[in-house]
């Protein structure tokens, strides 16, 4: 069989009428071949190979900012301290108008643009200018590039005095060092129980999941072993000494919890270590080993599936095809499974055992201990509006532009922020803020008779009673003239508008915390957007809940 491919490319290449571009047909019969057998074999170039592979490294080279792209400006959200913008005086706020002798604004700047002219090899120099409010002229500055850290930790704090917070973002070859300077600096703080959140973390390097796994479990614990049909099975096992192997733990997953998520979520559960909230994980569960070809391209192939300590497999179904196994999240969410973990249903031949003889199932992600429904409320119409325009961070960005210098006065730190944003009304200008860029709140209707009559009217056709009048007037004549149909129209309408109401109250609250979060965290750093979102984080607050209670922490482990 692969006789016959390379004699293909063979023939093509001597007899066809054309000049054929031979890597490019090769290319896409490597990427048709791998398709047919998993979701997750794949095959990259070598352009895409250090794209996918820098932000598990763990570092660039680059000038060290952070940036969103505003109204065709770039401008500066963050400055990693130390870095190489820092050493020359950048600061948050600075609106990049020029990189070396090219304009840097107008609608041809995207973020590929930014990237490929602003990170460089080390040691290399560039020339930026920027804007600053309150100086008149354009400020250069002359920088050396250097390695830039990219950081799998978006954050650690503590919730309370004894309760730690670690939100992993993905698993990087730092990630487990991160780990222990976060876990070190939280014991200093008086942590005694840790949530560690791995909801997004779609999953990176199998070894650093089991180095992150030994930091919870006690030595010689079986943490994760691989099979394969051409692969032995190799069982990874606990060795050292971990930096949180006391205290209570509870690991917060979603739906996009995938891969070594599951495999440190898997371990924990099964090792009835700590308590698992959330919705059911990804169920990735397939190994891909890279095999670099001649040109610098790689394929990345699946060589065996990964086990939790029970046995469970957590790879999900594949067999009806990629584009069946892409569409797993929506069905889910048309099945239920996501509001309500009754609609979740295991096959008996799939169950295991934890170390405390808790059920737990394969063959599809990791159940959580404790189920979370996704929040719908944050799915209206306006709110999917709002985020789709970027009006959250456009108006954040905005107002920080304006009012970084006064308000800091006020608030320096963290610690005075509450105090001083609360006195500001934010909502109302957002809303104005939002009309006039198209986006209207759901109203509440004020001719509650007329409007819905005007509804039923739409809908005559498949009224039987509409087609005894001559017109649409005769119509609503008549809907207004009978009183039970009146009542009756009167009584929707008020449910009509509870639900706007409480739509909006819902709508108000999350617009309220996330502009208070994004400003912080444009005036003091990535850390405090979790720090503010933390009280409007209904799964956060579920897991602080049972870390707190010793008695029903233990229930759920059946300790």
């Amino acid at each position: 069989s692969s006789l016959k491919l390379a004699n293909t490319m063979q023939l093509i290449d001597y007899f066809y009428v054309d000049d054929a571009d031979l890597k490019k047909i090769s290319e896409k019969g490597i990427e048709s071949i791998l398709k047919e057998l998993d979701p997750h074999s794949v095959f990259i170039t070598e352009e895409d190979v250090q794209k996918m592979n820098e932000p598990l490294v763990g570092n660039f080279d680059g000038i060290g900012v952070s940036f969103q792209i505003h109204s065709d400006t770039i401008h500066v959200i963050d400055v990693i301290s130390g870095g190489p913008a820092e050493k020359v005086g950048m600061l948050a706020g600075d609106r990049i108008i020029k990189v070396d002798d090219l304009a840097a604004v107008g609608d041809s700047i995207k973020n590929d643009w930014v990237f490929k002219h602003l990170r460089g090899k080390k040691g290399s120099k560039v020339k930026v200018t920027a804007l600053r409010k309150g100086r008149n002229e354009p400020i250069v500055f002359d920088i050396t590039r250097d390695k830039i850290p990219i950081n799998s930790i978006d954050t650690w704090f503590m919730i309370d005095k004894n309760t730690g917070y670690i939100r992993l973002n993905r698993f990087a070859q730092t990630s487990n060092e991160e780990f222990s300077e976060a876990i070190s600096d939280l014991k200093k703080q008086g942590m005694k129980n840790l949530i560690f959140d791995l909801r997004g973390n779609g999953g990176g390097y199998l070894n650093i999941a089991f180095e992150i796994s030994d930091q919870f479990l006690d030595k010689d614990k079986l943490i994760v072993y691989t099979q394969g049909s051409k692969s032995p099975k190799q069982e990874l096992k606990s060795e050292r000494k971990g930096e949180f192997e006391q205290g209570r733990l509870v690991i917060l997953v979603d739906e996009t919890s995938a891969s070594a998520s599951e495999i440190v979520s898997g371990a924990v559960q099964d090792w009835d270590r700590g308590v698992l909230v959330g919705r059911r994980t990804f169920g990735k569960g397939l190994v891909q080993r890279p095999f670099v070809l001649p040109d610098g391209s790689q394929i990345r192939l699946t060589t065996s599936r990964y086990y939790t300590p029970s046995g469970r497999c957590i790879q999900k179904p594949y067999d009806e095809g990629t584009d069946s196994y892409q569409q797993d999240y929506e069905r889910r969410y048309k099945h239920g499974e996501l509001l309500n973990a009754d609609s979740i249903h295991f096959a008996d031949s799939l169950k295991c055992f934890t170390a405390a003889g808790r059920v737990v199932y394969g063959g599809g992600g990791i159940m959580p201990d404790v189920f979370m429904p996704i929040d719908t409320s944050r799915a209206s119409d306006y709110l999917i509006n709002l985020r789709s325009k970027g009006l959250f961070n456009t108006l954040a960005l905005e107002w920080v532009e304006q009012n970084r210098e006064s308000f800091m006065k006020k608030a320096p730190d963290y610690d005075s922020f509450s105090k001083e944003y609360d006195k500001l009304n934010l909502l109302s200008e957002f809303e104005k803020f939002a009309v006039e860029n198209g986006v209207r709140k759901n109203e509440i209707k004020k001719e509650w008779v007329n409007s819905i009559v005007m509804d039923c009217l739409k809908e005559e056709t498949s009224d039987t009673n509409a087609a005894k009048y001559d017109s649409y007037k005769d119509y609503a004549d008549f809907l207004l003239s009978d009183k039970g149909i009146l009542s009756e129209i009167r009584q929707k309408a008020k449910q009509e508008d509870e639900k706007t109401r409480k739509t909006n109250a819902v709508s108000d609250k999350y617009i309220a915390s996330t502009l208070k979060a994004l400003i912080a965290r444009n005036l003091y750093g990535i850390k405090y957007y979790y720090m503010t979102m933390q009280d409007n984080d209904e799964e956060l607050q579920k897991a602080i809940e049972i870390i707190k209670d010793e008695k029903l922490y233990n229930s759920i482990l059946k300790k």
